[in-house]
C-alpha cells in the first residue's frame, strides 16, 4: 500500500540531514523533471520581486524566496517532518513509536510541486512552490510532470493499493485513475453534506495515520474504510474506489 498525502504550504524550518541531493531522492524517474524545476526556483528567486508575483506571495512572505534562494544548500530533514499544518498535526508523526516509523516510511508519501512525489523518508530543505505556480518559460506545473509522475507513483506503490489523498490541484499534476480517493464532508443539520477545508484536512490526517500505523496494510476499500472506522471515524463508501469520511 502507498499512501499519497497532500503537501503543505508550510514548512518546518531547519535541519540537520545535508545540503539536497536529488540522487538520493525515492522514484528516480522523476530526477530530470525535478533538477529542472529546482534550477529554475532558485534562479527566480534571484529576483525576489519577481519571485514573490510568481508565487503570488505578500510582502510578509519574504522570507520563502530566500528558501528558495537557497535550495541547494540548505539543510534537509525527512519529508514526513518537513511538512506542517493540519492534516500533519492529525498524522502527528513525532508519536510514532519506531515500529509505527518504520511503517510509515514504507507506507507514505507526499505529493510535491516541486519534487513529483516524495516518499516519508526523502531527504529534503524548505521550499515555497505550490501546484498553481507558473515558473518563467515553463508553463504550468502539470505539463512538466505528466506522464513521469503517474507512471513513478504506480511504481512506488509496487502494484498495491494506491490511496491518493491528495488535493485536486495535486492530484492534477499526477492523476492515478485506479487510486482509492477519500472526501471528507461535514453533514450540516438538515442533512445536506458539504466539505469544510479544516475537518477535510484534519480527518484526511487521522485515517493517514490509521492507515501508516495498523499492524497489517489495508489492500482494498474495504480495508481503508475499516482503517477510518478504527480510527473513530464514520466511513461511507461511495464508489468503486471512493470513499467518504462523514463528520458532524
Amino acid at each position: 500500500m502507498f499512501v499519497l498525502l497532500p503537501p503543505s504550504e508550510t514548512k518546518a524550518p531547519g535541519g540537520d540531514g545535508p545540503a539536497l541531493d536529488l540522487s538520493t531522492l525515492s522514484m528516480p524517474t522523476l530526477s530530470d523533471t525535478r533538477k529542472r524545476l529546482v534550477t529554475t526556483l532558485v534562479e527566480l528567486a534571484e529576483d525576489p520581486d519577481a519571485a514573490m508575483a510568481a508565487l503570488k506571495l505578500g510582502p510578509r512572505q519574504a522570507g520563502e524566496v530566500e528558501r528558495d534562494r537557497r535550495l541547494w544548500e540548505s539543510p534537509t530533514m525527512p519529508a514526513l517532518d518537513r511538512y506542517t499544518g493540519v492534516l500533519f498535526d492529525a498524522l502527528d508523526a513525532p508519536s510514532f513509536t519506531s515500529a509505527q516509523r518504520r511503517r510509515a516510511a514504507a507506507r507514505l508519501g507526499v505529493g510535491s510541486a516541486l519534487f513529483g512525489a516524495l516518499r516519508a523518508g526523502d531527504m529534503i530543505p524548505a521550499y515555497r512552490l505550490s501546484a498553481a505556480s507558473r515558473l518563467p518559460g515553463m508553463g504550468t506545473l502539470a505539463a512538466q510532470w505528466k506522464p513521469d509522475l503517474a507512471e513513478a507513483i504506480r511504481a512506488a506503490a509496487d502494484d498495491g493499493l494506491i490511496v491518493d489523498l491528495r488535493s485536486g490541484g495535486y492530484r492534477a499534476l499526477g492523476p492515478v485513475a485506479e487510486a482509492v480517493t477519500a472526501t471528507v464532508l461535514t453533514e450540516m443539520p438538515d442533512g445536506t453534506r458539504k466539505v469544510v477545508s479544516h475537518f477535510n484536512k484534519h480527518h484526511k490526517g487521522l485515517l493517514a495515520r490509521s492507515l501508516a500505523t495498523a499492524p497489517t496494510a489495508p489492500s482494498d476499500l474495504d480495508g481503508v474504510a475499516h482503517a477510518a472506522e478504527s480510527a473513530g471515524m464514520r466511513a461511507e463508501i461511495t464508489g468503486a474506489r471512493e470513499l467518504a469520511i462523514i463528520t458532524n
